[in-house]
């Protein structure tokens, strides 16, 4: 049977260029901090029926806060209210296989004040099912971790 789909990485066709070194750079919090907030959508992780599951979300960065846009009543807004989460953002270049990696974790609690929930509204924070009415989320971020895939100098070239 063929493939079907887009290629995967075993199946992306070569560059006829031998692989460069690649070497993993730990980020300090400020430039995981700026990396957060330089983004609009990622993936948050919790718990659901004791299972893990990912979920991608809009999101937007308050203070020392990641604040999630979900559905409300939705699955996920219901699984993760009031739990340690984790809440992950990247940015990677598939032909050279690098980029970044941030990852949050921290309680993640309904935003009940109706003025904070009006403010992320009018600026465009929505859910990524755009048809749904917003229930917001705010992550208090207690570890933060980031990682940048860089490529190196291949030795004797």
């Amino acid at each position: 049977m063929e493939p079907t789909g887009p290629p995967t990485a075993r199946q992306q066709p070569s560059s006829g260029r031998p692989p460069s070194g690649r070497s993993l750079v730990v980020l300090d919090d400020g430039e995981c901090w700026t990396l957060l907030r330089s983004g609009r959508l990622g993936r948050l992780v919790y718990t659901d029926g004791a299972l893990p599951a990912v979920a991608p979300v809009s999101y937007a960065v308050v203070g020392e806060a990641v604040v999630l846009a979900l559905a409300s009543g939705g699955q996920v807004a219901t699984a993760a209210r009031g739990c340690v989460v984790a809440f992950e953002v990247d940015d990677t270049d598939q032909e050279s296989r690098t980029g970044w990696s941030v990852t949050a974790v921290g309680p993640a609690q309904l935003v009940d004040d109706p003025h904070l929930a009006a403010r992320l509204r009018d600026e465009g924070l929505v859910p990524w099912v755009s048809s749904a009415t917003a229930t917001y989320l705010s992550v208090a971020v207690r570890v933060l971790s980031g990682r940048r895939l860089v490529q190196t100098p291949r030795a004797g070239g």
